[in-house]
């Protein structure tokens, strides 16, 4: 089986990052958690353009600079699929923020703040490294939504 592929971006701008907190599928496991935006690679596209897509259709902006922060594996995330995902920052961006979002509510929340969140454990893990100078890849083992364990290499 092949994993599914998707990007996760954190835009930021000066000393807030955009978050959204995902009320779309009410009952699922990842409802009312806080995140980045992203989603689902479509065929043929590579990761920043599934970031720079994802990134329009979720907040209505356009990225314009996006820097690969990590890659970071899933394995059996939900049971059944395991997942890759390319993880972003983005600071240069144009457009208008969305009034409401398809997928949920989207915030300017201070990135000092983002760890009080109601995030999935495992990005506490990685969330602060988006701030550092090096690359990181990580592999996070849920089990029916619960973090189990994580590691973690830096390049």
């Amino acid at each position: 089986m092949r994993p599914i592929c998707s990007s996760l971006c954190y835009i930021q701008k000066g000393s807030k990052t955009l978050m959204l907190h995902r009320r779309k599928h009410v009952g699922k496991i990842y409802d009312d958690k806080w995140n980045g935006l992203g989603g689902k690679m479509e065929p043929g596209e590579t990761p920043e353009e599934c970031a720079v897509r994802e990134v329009r259709e979720e907040s209505g902006l356009e990225a314009k600079s996006l820097k690969l922060k990590g890659i970071l594996t899933f394995p059996n995330f939900d049971g059944v699929d395991d997942w890759m995902v390319f993880v972003y920052v983005v600071k240069k961006f144009s457009g208008n923020l969305m009034k409401v979002s398809p997928e949920g509510d989207l915030e300017w929340i201070p990135t000092k703040d983002i760890p009080k969140l109601n995030l999935w454990e495992g990005d506490r893990y990685f969330i602060k490294l988006l701030t550092g100078p090096k690359i990181f890849s990580g592999k996070f083992i849920y089990k029916n939504g619960q973090y189990i364990s994580h590691e973690l290499s830096f390049y």
